[in-house]
């Protein structure tokens, strides 16, 4: 029985699918740190088992108990929902902004 670990860390830079631009991967990177699309590639996340392939788009962002802010995905090709967290210090955070204020306004909270 082959058994795969729920989470693999695999550092790979990649070049962003939605805005182009190049991330550099630290092993954790799950997103782009400009626009925060992400590629629907994982089954668990590192594991790159998942044939979708599709683009994940930012459809909500919510503050955690921790005071963290957790990014969800949805992808664009399956609907398959996933979730990550906002990175201080490597993430955009004036670009994370703007897509907060968005989404918002998509909800209807100004």
């Amino acid at each position: 029985m082959n058994v795969v670990k729920k989470f693999q860390k695999k550092k790979e830079d990649f070049s962003c699918s939605n805005c182009g631009f190049l991330v550099k991967g630290d092993g954790f990177t799950n997103h782009c740190s400009q626009c925060f699309f992400s590629k629907h590639v994982d089954i668990f996340p590192g594991d790159r088992l998942e044939n979708c392939g599709g683009k994940m788009e930012v459809t909500d962002i919510v503050s955690s108990k921790r005071g963290k802010y957790i990014i969800e995905h949805k992808c664009l090709k399956c609907g398959e929902i996933s979730k990550d967290k906002f990175r201080d210090g490597l993430d955009n955070f004036e670009n994370f902004l703007e897509l907060v204020k968005k989404i918002n306004k998509k909800k209807g909270l100004n």
